[in-house]
């Protein structure tokens, strides 16, 4: 319960402290949209603008959660694995510093490799070493340490990201083709929607019923 607690403390922090930005781009973006389709009469999938709506409210968060100057440690570690190795396994740093830049790199991982069409695991690491390496030299020059820990738990949650990618790629490939339509999509991107409504409200204490 203390590892979830964890995380949950964290992505109620990250919230918390974005909500207001996050609130402006997501209706500036929706705004924008709608009003194309009903100008132009673009082709809407539903499933499809929400799939791009979370991997940039996710890019968002990701910014913040990475540069961040608040309870941030500082220096240079240029030696792997000797932070990552001073935190006793399953104690609360381990799971905050270890296991979370493992963890906020899953989705980065399966996002990009998406967007990119990634066949080969090298793809989505060199791409994920430059856009980690340059959070760490951003995070040193802001007062934040720049270590290379950091760099190999990205790359290795943005390695679980893909190979989620590629696995969930291989299962839809063999399924029905009833539940390759877009309705079907359309369907599970509400339930998406309907549970992130609910975990941001419960976040802001705001009461459905």
């Amino acid at each position: 319960m203390d590892k979830l607690s964890t995380f949950y403390n964290t992505f109620y922090w990250a919230i918390k402290n974005t909500w207001p930005m996050l609130t402006l781009f997501v209706v500036i973006l929706v705004v924008l949209k709608l009003t194309r389709v009903i100008i132009n009469h673009d082709k809407f999938v539903f499933y499809k603008e929400f799939y791009n709506l979370l991997f940039i409210v996710y890019i968002l968060l990701l910014y913040f959660l990475l540069l961040s100057t608040e309870n941030a440690a500082f220096g240079v570690n240029l030696i792997p694995f000797r932070e990552m190795t001073r935190y006793k396994i399953g104690s609360k740093l381990f799971y905050y510093n270890v296991i979370g830049n493992i963890v906020l790199f899953i989705p980065f991982g399966y996002f990009v490799s998406d967007h990119i069409k990634a066949k080969k695991t090298h793809q989505i690491i060199i791409v994920t070493l430059l856009i980690s390496l340059t959070a760490e030299f951003i995070q040193y020059y802001i007062g934040r340490a720049f270590d290379v820990d950091d760099i190999i738990l990205n790359v290795l949650g943005s390695i679980i990201g893909f190979m989620i990618y590629i696995s969930l790629k291989a299962i839809k490939n063999h399924l029905p083709s009833f539940l390759q339509n877009n309705i079907f999509y359309n369907i599970l991107a509400i339930l998406v929607l309907i549970i992130v409504v609910l975990i941001f409200c419960n976040i802001w204490g705001v009461k459905l019923w």
